[in-house]
């Protein structure tokens, strides 16, 4: 039986820099740094959320061929890939931290159905929702979870 999700993987250009993006911008930990070969597992992961972490994989590193690489190279590029959505307790205070850190964002703090939510992107151009969940929304009633 699923007892949740582990890890997850990010897409990156540069596994130190986007280490440093996540480490340094957002306030992650790194979880494991292990050389493996010709490649490094990489994973940071929220210090408040030890059971999940962020594979940072590179997208020229194995398991990939070259045109399967090519093609994540050109979407992630793009900015079309959407990694995920990080919660957060105080959206509007997060925003500016990592404003003022350098972190790119799409769209500010926004009033949703679901809470207040931005929208970032990486040092890749990979997105992610930041939400602040509103505290009267009940998932299974509202969504039929």
């Amino acid at each position: 039986m699923i007892t949740g999700l582990g890890i997850t993987t990010v897409w990156t250009f540069d596994q130190q820099r986007t280490k440093a993006f996540f480490t340094e911008k957002l306030g992650f930990e790194v979880r494991s740094e292990v050389p493996m070969g010709d490649m490094r597992w990489v994973t940071v992961g929220a210090k408040k959320q030890p059971g999940v972490e962020l594979a940072l994989m590179s997208l020229d590193g194995p398991g990939l061929d070259a045109e399967s690489s090519e093609a994540l190279k050109k979407l992630v590029s793009k900015g079309v890939i959407g990694a995920g959505a990080f919660q957060t307790d105080d959206c509007r205070g997060d925003y500016e931290t990592f404003r003022q850190r350098g972190v790119e964002f799409l769209q500010e703090p926004q009033e949703r159905p679901y809470g207040i939510e931005a929208i970032f992107r990486d040092d890749n151009g990979n997105w992610y929702s930041l939400t602040q969940r509103s505290e009267e929304l009940d998932f299974s009633k509202d969504f039929g979870c």
